[in-house]
């Protein structure tokens, strides 16, 4: 514990779903959610607007839309929210050297550290001034808590939610803590706290009256002694800049159970690549490959293998993974598979015949389109005769640009047409909608816009580092690197627009059902009212399901 309140704690205000309020007028003090859309879905995020309905994170996206149907849906654009987290942290590390992450939107700093404040004054100042900077850089809000622990930094971010600072005096905190709920405690959730409920334990005052001989007896030595010191307002952790990473996984839950064992062992595949990717990306290989399953009546079975050397191969993990999978029954069905890399190292032991394996791989046609014609010219089919490609497919949500309007997103499209709000993030009003054919030559996907308008030195300062000048839209605003998943399809509100509220056109859905692009809805995710979208109930990347566990929801 510190003398002085100089550990800050920074937590974004509904970061996702306010970063699409941000970037989307339309949706602006309307209620967001955003999540998973299929019907296995949980929300990750829910904006201000959102929650006086009831909804919070981690609850079932069914529920959240009993409790408000007209809220905006969307899925995650996660490229989006990073690019906003590196502004943030960025910030972070000019108050001080030790920044410890803990998402996208959260992170502790030592501001001892970074010689910004050794006392309760400066700590305010300093606290103050980077929440300015933080909207002046993103145009967000965040919460700031100043503390002499982790803890209570943290405590205190929570209780300046939204948009505010709190700094808890040292000598202070055990009268500050004694009337809150124990689940205000880090490591006390739902079954700890009934167990103590029971026990007549509701309040930290409770367990600190308790004494820590009972704690121990009721949660073991190391819980209960560890919770005792929490409820008398002790933490020493330090602020820690960097984190080793213990392991690398990818985890889908499916909209419909799988029973087909051949589509169950190429989703195992696939899922085993892209794990590959981030675990490359990290810059680690592994030695241990994981597979989870999750069955129908929601068992979870692991399954694991220890290679003789560390890999980032991915025919050696989808390899590995495909051998766990046949110790596996799904019989009954899948609802969740997760394949993990861990005993990660910061080198690679070849595997020859994986190696071997990856060189047979290359012979192959470089895309489906070329394997399908050659697969004709061996069966004798002229190569015109081959079925063209699909249609463009426009994801609801995604940011496109049209030759004549300019910047805008998708807000819904089905049987051939796409509906498009045309907007950018520095408006102050909604912007107009059209309606084009899917195959329409002058609209393109495009890349997120700024949220907030840079100025002129700024502009030239980003043109010098790279030495290129960026692209502009029509109205000078330029782009910025990001974008939406490639797999976020907006989900349907089903229900009639209230009054006051901007409506959008009517495109007809694949099933003959009416998909309305939404208007002034809150942000997080695009909502498309009245009808489902052409290609069914759009993807999130990993948002947690309601068990807690993160999941990527999948169609079928």
């Amino acid at each position: 514990m510190r003398a002085a309140p100089t550990i800050l704690h920074l937590d974004m205000d509904a970061f996702f779903a306010a970063a699409e309020q941000a970037s989307k007028p339309s949706l602006r003090g309307k209620p967001v959610v955003v999540g998973g859309l299929g019907p296995r879905g949980v929300v990750s995020t829910a904006s201000y607007e959102a929650r006086r309905f009831g909804i919070r994170s981690a609850m079932p996206m069914a529920q959240a839309r009993r409790l408000c149907p007209n809220a905006a849906y969307l899925v995650p654009r996660f490229q989006l929210y990073r690019t906003i987290s590196e502004q943030v942290m960025e910030l972070l590390g000019r108050l001080s050297p030790l920044v410890e992450p803990l998402s996208l939107d959260e992170a502790f700093v030592d501001l001892e550290a970074g010689g910004v404040a050794f006392g309760s004054a400066a700590a305010r100042e300093a606290g103050e001034r980077l929440r300015r900077d933080i909207r002046a850089v993103t145009g967000l809000s965040g919460s700031v808590g100043l503390a002499g622990s982790k803890m209570l930094a943290k405590i205190a971010s929570e209780q300046a939610k939204p948009d505010g600072l709190v700094l808890m005096e040292p000598g202070t905190e055990r009268g500050l803590l004694a009337p809150m709920s124990v689940r205000i405690l880090p490591g006390v959730g739902p079954a700890t706290g009934e167990h103590l409920r029971r026990a007549g334990m509701t309040t930290v005052s409770d367990l600190f009256e308790a004494g820590e001989d009972e704690l121990v007896r009721l949660l073991g030595k190391s819980h209960g002694a560890s919770l005792y010191r929490m409820a008398s307002g002790y933490d020493d952790r330090p602020v820690v800049a960097e984190r080793d990473a213990k392991s690398v996984s990818v985890e889908d839950t499916f909209d419909v159970d799988l029973h087909d064992r051949l589509r169950i062992t190429g989703e195992v595949g696939r899922l085993a690549d892209r794990c590959v990717q981030r675990l490359r990306a990290s810059g680690h290989s592994g030695r241990t490959i994981v597979l989870k399953v999750r069955r129908y009546d929601f068992s979870t079975l692991t399954r694991s293998e220890t290679l003789r050397g560390p890999t980032d191969d991915p025919a050696v993990v989808r390899e590995a993974a495909a051998r766990l999978l046949e110790s596996v029954d799904t019989t009954g069905g899948v609802r969740l598979l997760g394949v993990g890399v861990s005993g990660l190292t910061d080198y690679t032991q070849e595997d020859l015949f994986a190696q071997a394996a990856g060189e047979l791989d290359t012979q192959e046609p470089e895309s489906e389109e070329a394997a399908g014609v050659v697969e004709a010219a061996e069966a004798g089919i002229p190569a015109e005769a081959v079925e063209p490609p699909a249609q463009r497919r426009w994801l609801a949500g995604h940011d496109v640009r049209h030759v004549e309007y300019g910047a805008g997103w998708v807000q819904g499209s089905g049987v051939g047409r796409v509906t498009v709000r045309f907007e950018t993030p520095t408006a102050r009003v909604p912007g107009r909608v059209r309606t084009f054919k899917v195959d329409d030559p002058g609209l393109e996907p495009s890349e997120p816009l700024p949220l907030v308008e840079r100025t002129g030195a700024e502009a030239g300062a980003a043109e010098e580092e790279t030495g290129v000048r960026g692209a502009g839209d029509a109205d000078g605003e330029a782009a910025t690197p990001g974008g939406s998943k490639p797999d976020g399809m907006a989900s349907t509100a089903d229900v009639p627009e209230t009054d006051g509220r901007e409506s959008t056109a009517d495109v007809p859905g694949a099933d003959g059902h009416a998909a309305t692009a939404r208007g002034p809805q809150t942000a997080r995710e695009t909502s498309a009212e009245d009808a489902p979208m052409t290609d069914g109930m759009a993807s999130a990347p990993d948002v947690p399901e309601a068990d807690g566990h993160a999941s990527t929801v999948r169609g079928p």
